[in-house]
């Protein structure tokens, strides 16, 4: 008995071993990406080349890693300050689902040739959306063994579902990338539109990290996996740029997709799972205080947009 626990902590040893090399490699790859791909000179001058559209959507990808960096001194939670840290990423996400539903409604754009209102688009989106991650929670439902960054069986399929919301959420923010470095005033205004989201993009690793890291996975993957989210933000943007006058016909759909997955993840999973570990108090309290806060900074950057 005795030497199969020592072959299961040792098996276990050599796992968290790889996953460490794995995650530093990583890390290795994103700063040389970072340093090769940096433009020069790095503010555009005149029409933005594909290269700065690029990096300033790869900049607000790198930033939704620093969300981890409020937990780096936390100490181990037990399950009630899980409960809070669920409550709080409820709160973020509902905040942002909002935010996109908004943005999809009162979509006004001058190249926006589409015989149908913003209105119905993101509807239609929100639809799209709620559908695509119940087929998703579905097919992950059949999937007993799926293992996430340290998780496992619930707590892996909680995992995906907001890391599956997340992505999402990027492709609709990296095509706004895209599109806001086109036309006549591209260069000033997509550097600040790149400058707003990285910051917004703080606190959605931050939803991320208070999921993954009181489940005791390692602070430096929580923080990759943030980044991992982000990556459609980049890779959406320079299409966007390019074929500008197609993504913004889709756009508003994209948003209403996006805002669809997340508010279902919100309301039936982060907010249950907070109320079951704390109780209906707590819960109310922490994701409002949450929502209010997100509602507020993103206030703050719309007014300075």
């Amino acid at each position: 008995m005795n030497g199969s626990n020592y072959d299961n902590d040792k098996k276990k040893a050599g796992i968290k071993s790889k996953n460490s090399s794995l995650s530093y490699f990583a890390l290795l790859g994103l700063f040389i990406i970072s340093v090769i791909t940096c433009p020069r000179p790095f503010q555009p001058v005149g029409k933005p080349t594909v290269l700065h559209v690029w990096y300033y959507g790869w900049i607000t990808a790198i930033s939704t890693g620093l969300g981890v960096l409020p937990l780096v001194f936390t100490p181990k939670l037990d399950s009630y300050w899980v409960g809070v840290s669920n409550a709080i990423a409820a709160g973020m996400m509902i905040a942002a689902s909002y935010s996109l539903f908004v943005e999809g409604c009162t979509f006004d754009e001058p190249d926006d040739t589409s015989e149908f209102s913003s209105e119905i688009r993101t509807a239609f989106g929100a639809t799209l959306g709620l559908l695509f991650i119940l087929g998703t929670k579905q097919f992950l439902d059949k999937h007993e063994d799926l293992k996430v960054g340290g998780l496992g069986g619930a707590d892996a399929k909680r995992a995906l579902l907001i890391f599956f919301v997340m992505t999402l959420h990027s492709f609709s923010e990296g095509v706004g990338i895209g599109v806001s470095f086109g036309g006549n005033h591209g260069s000033e205004l997509g550097v600040f539109i790149s400058a707003s989201l990285a910051v917004h993009n703080i606190p959605e690793g931050l939803a991320i990290a208070v999921v993954l890291i009181p489940k005791k996975t390692p602070k430096l993957t929580a923080a990759l996996w943030a980044i991992f989210t982000s990556l459609p933000q980049p890779l959406m943007a320079v299409p966007a740029y390019l074929f500008v006058h197609y993504f913004i016909v889709i756009l508003p759909v994209g948003l209403g997709f996006a805002g669809g997955a997340m508010a279902w993840v919100a309301f039936f999973e982060l907010l249950l799972e907070a109320y079951e570990d704390t109780n209906m108090l707590t819960t109310c309290c922490f994701s409002a205080l949450s929502l209010a806060s997100m509602l507020f900074l993103q206030s703050a950057i719309d007014e300075r947009t």
